[in-house]
């Protein structure tokens, strides 16, 4: 009896157990069953529209300085880290030998100026001195007429009229000597004016030239931003091209996030972009969008592209550079510097935007060298009204007068 009720008991026990555990094992499916629901929810309703990545980095314009005439360095007004706003000085170079050259092109200018005037008053000495060979030619004609009435009557002698007709003849000569005279030298200034004479364009020029030779010896900064990089010494000699320093606009940066090439099918310009800065932690949170996408994968644009034809080929996820602008409002808040670690994830919710086409330009420019032509501009007028003076004016009128007069004819 005693061992029918031990085997009874145990038989009992073990079917509580075997219950105990199926109900173990059903909790435990359920909650696997649950979970896969909920990750399976989760994706189809929210993850798959996101794509993220830690591979993303802070990038941005990098300006070098460097200069574009030959010289030494006597002077840097800048230094690492140091902010300077756009055509601030930041590398004098000796200026010496560039003064010179452009006082000796003032010079040839002004010279230059002075002759081609020269050229408008002898218009006026011409015209006067026509003026007078015509008087002298009417008269011999006159003398010559008179000779020849007497001569019918036989009281003039051979010899008279003979010399009479030579003063004639010399007569129309120096006439038509001094028009020739005058015609020629209308042709030296004929419909142009002294600053527009080529004679002083081509002394212009050369002033233009050194003035921009001279200007050059001082490297302004084509941006604001910080100075990074900066090699260059004082009493350095340095060449056109050669790198001095590097200005960083740090409001114009940008994040190259690397995706991979599986991540890439729903991604479209223009949609938004929540970033993360190592720098900050997860207390600071950007906003962005998708710019654009690069030409090619990083492997491709590599120093040594890989070269997949070579037979040992191994297959591997290659990623590309997708460019996402930021606000610039938080970039104040919150400055980020080039080369910092960003994680970048990526809302695919609207894919109207563009996946290459329609991508909107982007120009960068500076206007801090269009100054030097301006300014070589008004030390040239400068120059030529100084050396011309009032007279402008008045041989302007001049020449305009003798346009308008037609060129005298030779009397015969």
């Amino acid at each position: 009896m005693n061992v029918q009720a031990t085997s009874t008991s145990a038989d009992d026990g073990q079917s509580a157990n075997r219950s105990r555990r199926r109900r173990a094992l059903a909790f435990i499916t359920l909650g696997v069953a649950a979970i896969a629901a909920a990750a399976t929810a989760y994706y189809l309703l929210v993850a798959r529209y996101y794509e993220s990545t830690d591979d993303a980095y802070v990038n941005g314009n990098v300006v070098q300085v460097t200069p574009q005439v030959v010289g030494t360095v006597i002077a840097v007004n800048a230094d690492n880290t140091q902010t300077i706003k756009q055509g601030q000085p930041l590398v004098q170079l000796d200026p010496a030998d560039a003064r010179i050259a452009l006082q000796q092109a003032e010079a040839a200018l002004a010279q230059t100026v002075r002759q081609v005037h020269t050229l408008y008053v002898n218009n006026l000495q011409f015209r006067a001195v026509l003026e007078q060979r015509k008087a002298d030619l009417a008269r011999a004609q006159e003398d010559y007429r008179r000779r020849m009435d007497i001569a019918k009557t036989g009281a003039i002698s051979t010899e008279e009229i003979t010399h009479a007709r030579d003063a004639l003849s010399n007569a129309q000569a120096a006439y038509d000597a001094a028009s020739q005279q005058l015609a020629s030298n209308q042709a030296l200034t004929w419909n142009v004016s002294i600053a527009n004479h080529p004679d002083v364009l081509a002394a212009s020029a050369k002033v233009r030239a050194a003035y921009l030779a001279y200007a050059r010896d001082t490297l302004p900064a084509p941006v604001t931003g910080y100075v990074a990089q900066r090699v260059v010494q004082v009493g350095q000699r340095v060449a056109p091209g050669t790198a001095l320093m590097a200005v960083v606009p740090l409001n114009e940066i940008w994040v190259d996030a690397n995706f991979k090439e599986v991540q890439l099918e729903h991604m479209r310009v223009g949609q938004p972009v929540t970033l993360h800065a190592d720098v900050y932690g997860s207390s600071v949170t950007y906003h962005g969008r998708v710019a654009g996408f690069s030409a090619g994968t990083g492997s491709a644009f590599s120093l040594l592209p890989p070269q997949n034809a070579t037979g040992n080929w191994i297959k591997i996820v290659q990623r590309l550079p997708v460019r996402v602008a930021l606000d610039p409002k938080e970039l104040q808040a919150h400055p980020l510097r080039i080369g910092l670690s960003v994680v970048a994830q990526v809302d695919l919710h609207d894919e109207r935007g563009a996946n290459l086409n329609d991508v909107p330009d982007t120009v960068y420019q500076t206007p801090v060298f269009a100054d030097y032509g301006s300014q070589a501009d008004a030390r040239i007028a400068q120059i030529i009204a100084q050396n011309a003076g009032d007279a402008l004016a008045h041989v302007a009128s001049v020449t305009h007068a003798l346009r308008d007069t037609p060129r005298v004819a030779a009397v015969r």
